[in-house]
């Protein structure tokens, strides 16, 4: 059987769009830009300009929608000019550039990555989360490959809002966790062996240059801490996702996520966010406790959600909803014990009670 690794590739810095040229030279010169309505705003005047110094024409620029839904992919996929493109720019957050993805892979073209904030890495993965209209997860799609290219604009990013930084962190924190977590114990084949390796050390990274770079997003000029994060957060990050087998790629984290969105407050609260509050989870039930605390320490200097409370969960019907649903995700089929729901719920009970003791 033969193996097929197909990595992401990325240009960061200020000056990312300038390479647009040399990427996109060999797959025809029609673009259709999609995106999410502020993305494409904050993004609009610098994109257009490397454009401008391309042969690269610009037949259609549409707003994707308001989230990554199967109907938003049908939407697109009939629009004549999205047809009639040679590849497709998809410009914006997570949810934006997965509804993208989708809609290049089912047409069959080529898609290049723009993402104007760095909250996850949906830009260099190849994988989409897909949600229903009424905004539960849904479920995953995969692509064949990764995007042909990302551009990651860091004076874009650092010009929006810090909350998308500040997730983007959350959720990158989750990657190192629990792909070594589910990779435990496992006879690792040569992707999965490089992709568990390849974020190891994120970790220390997120916490050394973690608060610098949210600076950067307030004062809205790049740093060298920013660069650093983005490039753990939609590099790093993104390199494993495509490296390792679906099931070694997330775990608990990510299975407290999707139970989550079940409840009507999850529309308020970013993935990353939530997600954080996941990896605690994890390292609690699975007694990493002094890697937990200094994850937690540093979860409470830039204000990462600690507790439950902090998630606006507040009562235990609610409690009960979110471990209904995440209890049956994927993401915890392949894991060095089997996880069952006593066992998420004793290690939410100690991490609630650690959260008290230290509030």
């Amino acid at each position: 059987m033969s193996l097929s690794v197909n990595l992401p590739s990325l240009t960061v810095g200020v000056d990312a769009y300038d390479e647009l040229g040399k990427y996109t030279r060999d797959y025809g010169n029609k673009v259709a830009i999609i995106g999410g309505e502020t993305a494409l705003k904050a993004s609009h005047e610098r994109l257009q300009s490397a454009i401008d110094k391309t042969t690269l024409e610009v037949i259609t620029m549409l707003v994707y929608g308001k989230d990554a839904t199967y109907s938003n992919v049908e939407r697109l996929k009939a629009i004549k000019e999205v047809q009639e493109a040679d590849m497709i720019f998809a410009v914006g957050g997570g949810r934006a550039l997965d509804t993208i993805k989708v809609v290049a892979r089912d047409l069959n073209k080529p898609y290049f990555t723009f993402p104007t904030i760095a909250s996850v890495s949906a830009a260099t993965s190849a994988v989409s989360v897909m949600y229903h209209d009424n905004h539960e997860m849904s479920g995953l799609e995969f692509m064949n490959a990764p995007t042909s290219h990302c551009f990651v604009d860091t004076k874009v990013v650092a010009e929006a809002p810090s909350k998308y930084l500040w997730a983007g962190m959350g959720d990158c924190i989750s990657k190192e966790v629990e792909s070594s977590f589910s990779a435990r114990g496992q006879n690792l084949s040569f992707s999965n062996r490089l992709g568990v390796n390849m974020v190891k050390g994120t970790n220390e990274k997120i916490m050394e240059r973690g608060t610098q770079a949210l600076e950067a997003t307030k004062t809205g000029v790049p740093n060298h801490a920013l660069t650093d994060v983005v490039l753990e957060i939609i590099g790093a990050t993104a390199l494993t996702t495509v490296l390792v087998d679906n099931d070694l790629n997330s775990n608990l984290a990510h299975a407290f996520y999707y139970g989550y969105t079940v409840l009507p407050q999850a529309a308020a609260h970013l993935h990353g966010e939530v997600v954080s509050y996941g990896v605690l989870l994890l390292l609690t039930m699975d007694e990493q406790f002094e890697y937990r605390d200094r994850l937690k320490a540093f979860m409470e200097t830039i204000d990462l959600p600690t507790s439950l409370a902090d998630l606006e969960v507040t009562t235990d019907d609610e409690v009960t909803q979110i471990l209904d649903k995440a209890m049956t995700m994927g993401d915890l089929n392949i894991s060095p014990y089997e996880i069952t729901r006593s066992m998420v719920e004793q290690a939410l009970t100690d991490l609630e009670g650690l959260s008290q003791a230290t509030a």
